[in-house]
């Protein structure tokens, strides 16, 4: 996928973007091919699809949120917003750098215990000039305060997940998951206790017609 696809798919979603936006959308390729060539946080036979398979699908969530959460979608763009969201094991800064950019009104801590990985995310940000964007080499346990929302890309099952969000989350978590999600949504939700009213699902390729996002969800959890 080129740039101005990506734009296109991403403008009949959200409308039009600003200069800034389109600036900092068009950069992202520039960017992770020159850290990925030093690092490697995406797959190298990925990269080439780096707008599909990572930037749209971070996406994902806001056209989630788009559709089924207009209030919360309506504050996100406002850039007096202020809603604090923290991206767990974010790695080279996905799903939190596409949602930052997209998202003024939020305010991102991006994580990850791996320093080399939060290095890329890092740079990636200040290059970007990203003013609503920390990021932080730690885990999540030892990540202070508690958050608004959590947002994450499939770091781990959804079992093992949830205790690293205890304390940290205020109204929700949005989780990017494939596999068999069934299963491990009624194994976590019995694990924990967590009501079947307060957890929803839906598919990503019901947005993005591609086989590559065939049996992938954004899980939402309400707190």
């Amino acid at each position: 996928m080129t740039f101005e696809e990506f734009r296109q798919k991403a403008e009949k979603s959200f409308g039009p973007l600003s200069d800034t936006q389109v600036r900092q959308y068009r950069q992202l390729e520039e960017l992770y091919l020159d850290w990925n060539s030093k690092i490697n946080v995406i797959s190298r036979k990925d990269i080439g699809q780096l707008y599909s398979h990572h930037v749209l699908h971070s996406l994902a969530i806001a056209e989630y949120i788009r559709i089924s959460l207009p209030d919360l979608y309506g504050s996100l763009r406002d850039p007096e917003g202020g809603t604090g969201i923290l991206d767990i094991g974010t790695g080279g800064g996905f799903p939190g750098i596409p949602l930052a950019i997209l998202f003024p009104g939020g305010r991102f801590t991006l994580c990850d215990s791996i320093g080399k990985k939060i290095k890329v995310a890092s740079a990636v940000a200040g290059a970007l000039g990203l003013g609503n964007t920390v990021t932080v080499n730690a885990r999540a346990e030892d990540i202070p305060g508690q958050y608004d929302y959590i947002v994450s890309r499939a770091v781990t099952s959804l079992d093992k997940f949830i205790p690293w969000t205890r304390g940290k989350v205020s109204r929700g978590i949005f989780y990017l998951k494939g596999g068999d999600l069934a299963e491990e949504l009624g194994v976590t939700m019995q694990k924990y206790r967590i009501k079947p009213g307060s957890v929803y699902t839906w598919k990503v390729d019901s947005w993005l017609e591609d086989e590559y996002f065939s049996g992938k969800m954004v899980v939402f959890m309400k707190k």
